[in-house]
């Protein structure tokens, strides 16, 4: 590891792989620092397999160094292409992949780019200098200062916009998290869902349990246990833009999930349920949002506003979780919202780059741009962006955009306003 970098990524999921990867084949000096062991973030740490949305009904509208990730991974695994996946009645489409082989595959291609990568560390402290910031690491071994041209926060809690001293914007009540687990064990079709129903109703009326414990299904527990679990119980009251938030995130996942597995298995039919496996970590859907240089409104999002500065297209259905629900609203045929540079600079920063489900956005907004497909996307926006705002000595609002986009579309991006395939 160097002493100075051009660009620093921080945060190793699926937005920040993708901006390393981005800068480093532009040919800029990156490091990518990860707090885990493991690259892809969400996918791959909290177990969220389905990744939307490439598509917008029949059109793509994300691809990219992405979206060749995701095809190679699938390929990897003797899978369908994923261009093969019909969507769904919102519109996206929700094809899985297998997150230790795509961890495999962003692994490989870090190298490929000749990016640097430290993993089990994270920033301490950032401080902008005249010529640049420095950025302090906290290491296994202790504290290092390392310096850049132009950092790139993909940590998806804005840690670097914070350290650096700007605001940022948290809701008062945050989404339920998720702790993704598989159960194993019985045959969905030979349960009396009836029965074990009103099993767990006579438990929540007793306090035992909570309506959420079953996810989003409104206190309905059959949803769960024909998915054999996944991506379901809902974790309430989690903060996790601290790391007493995300301890309580944790435990408190972990709680949830035992409190169920000791009642379904003494349910008929479930008396040999197992746990096969769950996430490394509980998942959690927000925590801020930076103040930027332009806010993604619900209304530029559902009318598919064309902004001057777009750098990407996004595409998933208004997906606000709620304790024992959600808010769900479809985007139309022939919408197709994109996110602005504006969005992803923090207001009065310089140098600064913002990826992933932080940029700036109103919450409803953010409920759809928060997924991965959109996470690649401006992922790759910010690493292309940072890697010539270094190569020629300019702030990030200062790349001229008709060069970003020829960088992006020279590795693959749809970059509006070019017209979808």
């Amino acid at each position: 590891m160097k002493e100075h970098y051009q660009v620093i990524v921080v945060g190793g999921g699926t937005a920040g792989v993708i901006a390393a990867i981005q800068a480093g084949r532009a040919g800029a000096r990156t490091l990518l620092i990860e707090r885990n062991g493991i690259l892809g973030g969400t996918m791959t740490a909290a177990g969220v397999i389905c990744v939307s949305s490439f598509h917008a009904y029949e059109k793509q509208v994300i691809a990219g160094i992405g979206w060749e990730l995701f095809c190679r991974t699938r390929e990897i695994c003797g899978e369908v292409h994923p261009s093969e996946f019909k969507p769904g009645s919102s519109g996206a489409t929700y094809p899985k992949v297998n997150g230790a082989v795509f961890s495999l595959v962003a692994s490989d291609a870090i190298v490929d780019a000749g990016v640097d990568l430290l993993l089990h560390a994270m920033p301490a402290a950032v401080h902008r200098e005249s010529d640049g910031w420095t950025v302090t690491v906290c290491t296994k071994t202790g504290l290092r200062e390392i310096t850049a041209d132009v950092l790139v926060d993909c940590s998806a809690d804005a840690n670097l916009v914070s350290l650096a001293g700007f605001p940022v914007v948290k809701p008062e009540t945050m989404q339920p998290a998720t702790l993704v687990m598989a159960f194993t064990g019985y045959e969905p079709d030979d349960l009396d869902y009836a029965v074990i129903q009103s099993a767990f109703d006579a438990e929540v009326a007793a306090g035992r349990l909570c309506a959420a414990d079953v996810g989003w299904s409104q206190g309905k527990i059959e949803p769960l246990l024909r998915n054999r679990g996944g991506n379901a119980i809902h974790v309430l009251n989690v903060d996790g833009t601290t790391s007493e938030g995300r301890t309580h995130a944790e435990t408190e996942g972990r709680r949830v999930l035992l409190r169920l597995f000791r009642f379904l298995r003494t349910q008929p039919g479930l008396d040999k349920l197992c746990i096969a496996s769950t996430a490394m970590e509980t998942g959690i859907r927000e925590t801020v949002t930076i103040h930027g240089r332009a806010t993604i409104s619900l209304d530029d999002y559902i009318s598919g506003k064309m902004w001057d500065d777009a750098v990407c297209y996004s595409f998933y259905p208004i997906d606000l979780h709620l304790p024992q629900g959600l808010d769900f609203r479809i985007i139309p045929p022939g919408i197709f919202p994109t996110i602005p540079l504006g969005a992803m600079l923090p207001e009065g920063s310089q140098c600064l780059v913002v990826a992933g489900r932080c940029i700036a956005g109103d919450r409803l907004a953010n409920s759809a741009y928060r997924v991965m497909a959109t996470c690649f996307a401006t992922g790759q926006a910010a690493g292309a962006v940072a890697a010539l705002a270094s190569a020629r000595g300019v702030d990030t609002a200062d790349v001229p955009l008709d060069d970003l986009r020829s960088l992006l579309r020279s590795h693959g991006a749809i970059v509006p306003p070019d017209a979808l395939a």
